[in-house]
């Protein structure tokens, strides 16, 4: 009996402790309250000025947070942002700037002026609550960072590294300095980044700005053709922010790849004065055009000779895009010297050419064979010859390939 009543006085106390629950709730129950300013005059200098705009939310909702000018103009900050019940209240930090509807302006600094703080509240039985404040913006008024003559040539670029077409130049001029940030976007996909950063963080200064893009993502892989989307952004110290946009075209990229696929030299026993043959076959195995130039298959070299020597001098190493096969033996002096002898990868005469005379290039799947011819003026007895694949400016593709003892009697 005693247990019985204690168990139902237990019972009573625990029914009154719940009922009294949301009494002590209530203070947490407002939909929106102690909506404030940290204070009430915002002087933007550039320096990082601000002030906190703090409010309590008591009912999960969404918000709205505007300033309003005596104009009734609206300044969004916050847009219908889901807001869960707490405690503690939200805070947003307010510099003097608020996004715009213009594309050319992502945020923008407010006029001087006297404002309106204004936070709304909805719940999702559609009850809303409104409270305002004050707030005085003071010598803002600055001339914002206009991208100002941003040309972008070529507008369709070929990234092959055929030395033709392969960077797209932007340039632009800032009345003020700016922070910038130059992206490149393009359609989303299992292989490719949907943006690509050019330029980040980069601090320009009121004079001509150049940017180039070789049509590679950061990893250095060209990119697959199509057209892609850049996007300049200039931010100045006060916060605003101005961006343009245009579009790029990327046509016929990719990375050029050869191969030696033969070498065969004779004869291997010679005199003093005669001439070796080099037979050598090169494919191109990218999916790019390479392009080459002379002296052409069956050009007859001296081992006392260069190719930079012969013709004048027009057979000269060309800066990168062009490919070139040529020949080396051991004991030669290397460095600026290495494969003195060099001839075109085309099994065209050069009348024939793309450019008559001049350059031809290597289509994508197209082998080509090279007759070389070296008259050994060397006094060496042994001579180990090699061939190697040149791309003018850049390296040895291949290097020290058909190596080949070849001996010589005087």
């Amino acid at each position: 009996m005693y247990f019985e009543v204690m168990y139902q006085r237990l019972f009573f106390i625990c029914v009154l402790l719940l009922a009294l629950l949301p009494l002590g709730g209530c203070g947490t129950q407002t939909l929106l309250s102690n909506v404030s300013v940290s204070q009430p005059v915002l002087q933007p200098s550039g320096a990082g000025e601000h002030v906190n705009i703090s409010y309590q939310v008591g009912q999960p909702a969404d918000v709205w947070v505007y300033l309003q000018n005596a104009q009734g103009t609206r300044y969004t900050l916050r847009n219908g942002d889901q807001r869960v019940a707490s405690s503690d209240p939200y805070s947003l930090q307010f510099d003097g700037t608020a996004p715009t509807d213009d594309p050319s302006f992502v945020r923008k600094l407010l006029p001087s002026g006297e404002y309106k703080v204004v936070i709304e509240a909805k719940n999702a039985a559609g009850q809303t609550a409104q409270q305002q404040s004050s707030l005085r913006i003071i010598g803002s008024d600055v001339q914002p960072p206009q991208i100002e003559n941003l040309t972008v040539y070529p507008q369709t670029i070929s990234p092959n590294a055929d030395g033709i077409d392969d960077l797209a130049e932007i340039t632009y001029q800032l009345p003020v300095t700016a922070t910038v940030n130059l992206s490149i976007s393009g359609p989303k996909g299992a292989n490719q980044p949907h943006v690509v950063p050019v330029v980040s963080d980069y601090q320009a200064a009121p004079v001509p700005q150049r940017h180039v893009w070789d049509g590679k993502d950061t990893n250095g892989t060209v990119l697959p053709d199509g057209v892609y989307t850049y996007t300049l952004r200039a931010q100045d110290r006060y916060g605003t922010i101005v961006q343009k946009q245009g579009t790029i075209t990327l046509q016929g990229g990719g990375e050029p790849e050869a191969t030696i696929t033969f070498v065969y030299m004779a004869p291997q026993q010679l005199m003093l004065g005669d001439v070796l043959t080099v037979t050598m076959r090169v494919k191109n195995t990218g999916k790019v055009p390479i392009r080459t130039y002379g002296p052409p298959s069956g050009y007859e070299y001296s081992t006392r000779e260069v190719f930079s020597s012969i013709e004048n001098g027009q057979y000269d190493a060309k800066s990168g895009g062009f490919w070139r096969i040529g020949v080396d033996w051991d004991a030669n002096s290397g460095g600026a010297r290495r494969y003195p002898f060099r001839w075109a990868i085309t099994p065209r005469p050069p009348d024939q050419w793309k450019i008559p005379n001049k350059e031809d290039v290597l289509m994508p799947g197209e082998e080509a064979e090279i007759i070389g011819r070296i008259r050994v003026d060397q006094q060496e007895t042994k001579m180990y010859f090699y061939a190697g694949l040149i791309w003018d400016g850049v390296g040895f593709r291949q290097d020290r390939i058909g190596r080949t003892l070849i001996k010589v009697g005087f």
